[in-house]
Parts: structure tokens; C-alpha cells; sequence
């Protein structure tokens, strides 16, 4: 009773603005967006359970801080500079996860100022360092636009990382490979603007030019948030090469200078095309993507996007938050604020997490699909069955670290005055309210995620197997295509022919490994399939991480 008490108390003190959880969320008092009800509202039960200590930030953080270590311990070799078991895009990912945990550490070293933390910070900052040099820039440029994208967010995200410690610990060695980094940033950015194509669909990121055009959520996420990151982010670009530059060009006038209103005029023009594109579903959660009805055999078929993949990740729900975030601080317009806590709550929603009535008290259902997992847990499809591929273990953790970032303190003044906006004192303390109620459910999926851990610290990718029903079907949406776990659907369906399968999807396809399957006899579900990876370190990672951060909002 002791732990559901605290519960209860962090939860009232979390949600300071009466009333507003029982209704769609807003900024303003009384305002409602859409008029949107609940997604679940029946078959439910009171939450009883801890919350693994809620305010025990300091477990949290110690637990974050084991995560990291088994992951590079166990996953990164130094010699190479890498995680040898990623693919080039999983490896950005992880960079990026690792880059946002030297954050975390560096604001909570602020707090303390326990040298302890410094050594730890040092330590994995100098692994990031050698990958600058392990990462297959050359390969990666040959991929698709997602995977050049992943890049692009991983090197500004250390830009980040670097800049704070700088504030609080002024000429951090890290400062010196900044220009390196925003190097890459850009140069990457370049390459992937190239994706953007208004002659189909009117408008749009195509997926990957090698295969037939397709218009996919993820990739038109990863554009609006890489864009903003990079207006918002970049502090520009000195290196000329491969761009030819004379000696008379100042950093103002070069293809990376700081804050550069190309890359706003993107984001804006990509979040434009996205929230028109019609890629959401009756729950409010992005689908895959768009095919071309009629494409191939040279015509365009109707040039529009007629043929929806009703496919749901969690990573789909998660990118954007980032690019919402940014668009706000560069623009001040508060409705970018707005759409990410209406996306947020479909999304905790669709775990079977949802508000009742006026009591503010969350509610999770007490079984059964709920669309992106059960019992407040966040799912992948593929997870009961044991058959995620590399990519599908790698969403979560991308979902929760997007969640975070949309989640940080709003400014009170704009950082660049002219550039960017601060937030009034009420919007601050609203976004941070929300946030800190959000952060009761992710400390929930921190929970269930550490729940899955094995004796050496590995965690698995099926964090809601406690909670599952045994009896579920796994079942498919209603014109749902699932190449990310199936990349043999590319050819099946006229999306790819064999050899375009080979070079250019064969990351989707990656073996499985031990064999996959409903089998709950098995010692350990999180065993099955692929198993523990780095992939699924990095999602425990991102989800304890963000558990902390949230928590800590405003302190």
C-alpha cells in the first residue's frame, strides 16, 4: 500500500492543471483539440502496481547508467570503433542513444557534482569519438534517405550533448570535434534533401530512389526533425570538402552556416506535406507510408498517394515529437506543441492507457491488443511472436528518445534572439505538468523493460510479457504490409525486383537467428528469435533514460 500510495501523490503533484487529463490535451485552460475522447474506455482496472520506486530518481539513474556500461562492455569494440552487430543505420541509433545518456549524466553531475559521473561521461564520449572514424560514411551514403537521416540526428545530437557540458564545465576536451561532427551533419543533410520530390504525391521524402517511389512516414519524420535539428543545432560548417569553397568565402556565406533559414523553410514544408498527407489511422497513430496506385512499366500511374501501408510502428509515433519540439522554438507557433500531446496520448492510449473520468488517475485495460501494446506496455506486433528483425527492436528506444526530446524544458528566452522563441512562464509550466504525467507512464514501460533483463544485464525486446494474454492472435491490420520484418513482401508485391532486394533492402531482412514462435514454454520469451542485441540494449537504455528526465523535469 506504501508504494501505491506514492504513486498516487507523485501522480496529484505531477498534474498540477485540474481536470485537463480527462479531456484532450492543450496548452490552454479549456481548450480541447478535436474533441477527442479516449481511445480505450472499457475493460479496464485501477493501476496497482509500483512504479519501481517513482521518485527514486537515484535507482533510475543508477540503473541507466548499467544499461550504457553493459552495452558498450558487452557490444562496442574500440579497436574498430563500432557495435560490430549493428547495421550502418541500428550503429546511428545507438550513437545516438549513448550521446543523449552522456546528457543525462552531465545534468546529473550538475546536481551532485560527483566526479564519478565525469569518469563515466569521458569514458563512453571518447567511444563516440573513435565511431566518428568506425561509422561507414561511404556506404551510408548509397542507402536510403532513412538511413543517411539517422546520421544527421546522431552527430547534432552529440553537438548537444557537447555544448552542455561545455556549460557547466567550460573547455571540455569534446569541444574540439564539434566542427567535425557538424561536418557530417551537414553533408549528410545535403545528400538526403535530395529525396524530396514534388512530382509524385505533391510532394514528399521518397523512401529509397532504388527501389519503385514510396512515401513513407518515417522518412518524412526524420526530414522535418533533421531540419529543424539542424537550424536549430548546427553551428555551421567551415570544412569545404568535397564542396569547393575560395578563401575570400566567410562561414556566413558557406552551405553550412548557423541557423540557416533553408533548413526551417524544410521542416516547415515537410510537417505541411506530412500532417495533409492523410497518414494517420481511426487512432490516431502514422501508418507506414504510400505506394503509387499504377506505378511502374514507365507511367507514373495517378501520381498520387492512393495506396496505404495501414502498417503501425512505434517508431512512426516517435520521430516527429522531435520535429514538433523544434518547430516550435523556431517558430513560437504553439500548435507544433499541441500536435505532439494529442500524438502522445493516442499513443499511451493505444498500450490500453488512458484517464477516466475527472478522477485523473491513469487506467490501463486489463487485456487484450489495444494497438501498440496492453496493460500500458508499448509493443511491437512482432514481439509476442518472438520474430522482430533487427530493425523492429531497434523502434522503441528510437520512440522514447524522440518522447524525451519533445519533453525538455521549454526556454523562458529564446536562445538565438531573432532565430528562436522562448516560452511564456504559463506554457512552461503547462508543458512541464504534461510531460511529468507522461513520464508516470513511460517509468511504467521503465519498469516492464527492466523486468526482462537476464543475469549478465542484457534486456529483452518484449517488455509486456508479463503482462500478456496467451490467447491473443497475433493479427495483422486490415492492409497492413510488414516489410520491415518481411522484406521478401518488397518483391511479393511488385515493390522491388530480386536484385533491387539484394543491394538495397537486404538491412530489412536480417536473419533471425534461434528460431521465433509463440512457444511459452520457452525459459526466457526474450530469448527467442534474434535474443538480446544491442538494439534491444539501446531501448532499455533510451526508455530508463527518459524515465529519469521526465521525472526530473524542473528540478
Amino acid at each position: 500500500m506504501a508504494t501505491k500510495r506514492l504513486l498516487v501523490v507523485a501522480w496529484l503533484l505531477a498534474s498540477n492543471a485540474s481536470g485537463v487529463w480527462s479531456q484532450p490535451w492543450s496548452l490552454k485552460e479549456g481548450s480541447l483539440i478535436s474533441g477527442q475522447q479516449p481511445v480505450v474506455d472499457t475493460g479496464s482496472a485501477e493501476i496497482t502496481e509500483s512504479l519501481d520506486e517513482q521518485a527514486g530518481s537515484k535507482d533510475i539513474l543508477r540503473d541507466t547508467i548499467d544499461a550504457l556500461e553493459v552495452m558498450q562492455s558487452q557490444f562496442y569494440e574500440l579497436w574498430i570503433g563500432t557495435w560490430p552487430s549493428a547495421i550502418d543505420w541500428t550503429g546511428a541509433v545507438v550513437n545516438t542513444a549513448v550521446s543523449s545518456a552522456i546528457g543525462t549524466l552531465s545534468r546529473a553531475s550538475s546536481k551532485t557534482e560527483d566526479d564519478h559521473y565525469s569518469k563515466i561521461i569521458n569514458k563512453y564520449f571518447s567511444h563516440n569519438v573513435a565511431y566518428y572514424f568506425g561509422e561507414d560514411a561511404f556506404s551510408i551514403r548509397n542507402e536510403a534517405y532513412d538511413d543517411i537521416l539517422w546520421v544527421v540526428l546522431g552527430w547534432l545530437e552529440n553537438i548537444k550533448t557537447i555544448e552542455y557540458r561545455n556549460s557547466t564545465q567550460p573547455s571540455w576536451y569534446g569541444t574540439q570535434f564539434i566542427p567535425a561532427f557538424s561536418h557530417r551533419a551537414r553533408l549528410f543533410w545535403d545528400l538526403a534533401s535530395r529525396g524530396w520530390d514534388n512530382d509524385l504525391c505533391g510532394g514528399g521524402m521518397i523512401w529509397n530512389p532504388r527501389l519503385e517511389p514510396y512515401k513513407n512516414t518515417i522518412t518524412n519524420q526524420l526530414f522535418i526533425s533533421a531540419s529543424v535539428a539542424m537550424y536549430l543545432s548546427s553551428p555551421g560548417d567551415a570544412i569545404d570538402f568535397p564542396f569547393a569553397a575560395s578563401d575570400s568565402e566567410t562561414l556566413g556565406s558557406m552551405p553550412g552556416r548557423p541557423h540557416d533559414p533553408k533548413y526551417l523553410r524544410a521542416a516547415i514544408d515537410g510537417y505541411q506535406w506530412l500532417n495533409n498527407s492523410n497518414m494517420t489511422n481511426s487512432q490516431g497513430l502514422y501508418v507506414d507510408g504510400y505506394h503509387i496506385k499504377g506505378y511502374g512499366h514507365g507511367s507514373i500511374g495517378t501520381g498520387k498517394c492512393d495506396e496505404r501501408n495501414e502498417m503501425v510502428y512505434t517508431y512512426n509515433q516517435g520521430v516527429i515529437l522531435s520535429g514538433l519540439r523544434g518547430l516550435w522554438e523556431a517558430t513560437g507557433n504553439s500548435s507544433y506543441l499541441e500536435a505532439g500531446y494529442t500524438l502522445i496520448r493516442n499513443v499511451m492510449a493505444s498500450t490500453g492507457w488512458y484517464w477516466e473520468g475527472q478522477s485523473n488517475l491513469p487506467i490501463y485495460k486489463s487485456s487484450g491488443w489495444a494497438g501498440l501494446g496492453q496493460y500500458g506496455v508499448l509493443e511491437e506486433l512482432c514481439d509476442r511472436s518472438g520474430s522482430c528483425s533487427q530493425d523492429s527492436q531497434t523502434f522503441k528506444g528510437i520512440f522514447f528518445q524522440h518522447l524525451t526530446q519533445f519533453c525538455e524544458a521549454l526556454p523562458l528566452h529564446a536562445a538565438v534572439p531573432g532565430k528562436t522563441y522562448g516560452a511564456s512562464k504559463m506554457l512552461k509550466e503547462n508543458h512541464d505538468s504534461l510531460c511529468k504525467v507522461v513520464g508516470i507512464w513511460v517509468s511504467h514501460n521503465a519498469e516492464a523493460a527492466l523486468s526482462t533483463r537476464d543475469q549478465s544485464g542484457l534486456f529483452g525486446t518484449w517488455w509486456g510479457y508479463r503482462y500478456a494474454a496467451k490467447d491473443y492472435p497475433e493479427r495483422l491490420p486490415l492492409d497492413a504490409v510488414d516489410y520491415r520484418n518481411n522484406a521478401t513482401v518488397l518483391i511479393s508485391r511488385g515493390w522491388a525486383t530480386p536484385q533491387q532486394e539484394s543491394s538495397s533492402t537486404r538491412r530489412v531482412n536480417i536473419h533471425l537467428g534461434k528460431s521465433s514462435g509463440s512457444d511459452f514454454s520457452t525459459t526466457d520469451v526474450n530469448d527467442r528469435g534474434r535474443g538480446r542485441t544491442v538494439e534491444t540494449q539501446q531501448g532499455g537504455l533510451a526508455v530508463l533514460r527518459s524515465s529519469w528526465e521526465l521525472l526530473n523535469l524542473g528540478r
